[in-house]
C-alpha cells in the first residue's frame, strides 16, 4: 500500500511553518475559501509539544467488525503494524478513527516503533492507550484523549495512505499538517507553496497589530487595519521585510 508521493518536506517549508501558528493558518486557509481544515478532537496529549510540520501519512478505521476486529488480525499484513512499517521518516501519522474514543488505536509499544521511525507526530480523532506509556516513548501525539480497551474493541483497521476523514476534515495522503497547542490543522498540497507566501507576511501583521494594542491603541482601523494603518505598518516594517 505504498504511495510513490514525495512525503519529505525541504528545509525551507518546514522552517516558515514551523513559526506559523495554526490560529494564522486557519485564518489564510479561509481567505481561500477552506472553512474546514481544523481536525476536530486532536489535542495534545502533552500540552507545551514545539509546533511540528510534515506530510500527512494516513490510516482508516472502520466500526468494529466481529470477524475481522479481533487479537489474531493484528497479525494481518493489513495491519496497523504492517502500516508503521511503511512510514517514511518525517512523516505525521493521521489516523482516522471516526472519533471512538472507548478504543485505544495505539498503545506504547506502537508508538515506540514510529518513534524509532522517526515518525513526527500522530495525530487521531481517536484516542491512545497505555499513555503514561507513550509519553515515554517521545512520540508527539494529539488525540481525543486515552480509554483502556484496545482498538479491536471498538474499530477495524482497513488501510493505510488513503483518503481519509479525521476530526470532519478530508485528508489526503501528501497533503501537510501543521500541529501546535490549538490543535492540528490541514494544508491542501496543491495550497501549499501559497500558504508558504503568505504565512510569514501575516505573522507578521498580527505581531505589529499586537505591539500597537500593547501600546494602548483601540482596535477599531487597527484589527484589520485601514489603510492609514496599513502604510504605517508597511513603512515600520519595510527593513523585515527586505
Amino acid at each position: 500500500m505504498s504511495n510513490p508521493i514525495n512525503m519529505q518536506l525541504d528545509a525551507r517549508t518546514v522552517e516558515i511553518l514551523s513559526g506559523i501558528t495554526t490560529a494564522t493558518l486557519t485564518t489564510l486557509l479561509l481567505k481561500k475559501g477552506l472553512r474546514n481544515v481544523w481536525l476536530r478532537g486532536t489535542r495534545p496529549l502533552r500540552p507545551g509539544q514545539p509546533r511540528l510540520v510534515g506530510r500527512v501519512f494516513t490510516l482508516r478505521f472502520v466500526p468494529a467488525r466481529e470477524d475481522l476486529a479481533t487479537p489474531e488480525s493484528w497479525s494481518s499484513p493489513i495491519s496497523t503494524r504492517a502500516a508503521i512499517e511503511d512510514m517514511p521518516a518525517g512523516c505525521i501519522a493521521v489516523v482516522d478513527a471516526m472519533g471512538v474514543t472507548d478504543a485505544g488505536i495505539f498503545g506504547d509499544i506502537l508508538c515506540a516503533r514510529m518513534a524509532k521511525r522517526d515518525v513526527a507526530a500522530l495525530v487521531t480523532d481517536g484516542v491512545v492507550r497505555d499513555v503514561a506509556g507513550v509519553l515515554g516513548t517521545g512520540l508527539p501525539v494529539w488525540c481525543s484523549g486515552a480509554a483502556a480497551p484496545p482498538s479491536v474493541a471498538g474499530l477495524t483497521f482497513v488501510a493505510w495512505q488513503q483518503p481519509i476523514g479525521c476530526g470532519g476534515v478530508a485528508v489526503f495522503p501528501g497533503d501537510v499538517v501543521v500541529v501546535d497547542d490549538d490543535g492540528a490543522v490541514l494544508i491542501p498540497a496543491a495550497l501549499l507553496e501559497e500558504i508558504l507566501a503568505l504565512a510569514p507576511e501575516q505573522e507578521r501583521l498580527e505581531a505589529w497589530i499586537m505591539g500597537e494594542v500593547e501600546k494602548g491603541a483601540s482596535l477599531p482601523g487597527l484589527y484589520p487595519p485601514n489603510a492609514e494603518n496599513k502604510a504605517r505598518y508597511l513603512a515600520e516594517t519595510a527593513k523585515d521585510r527586505a
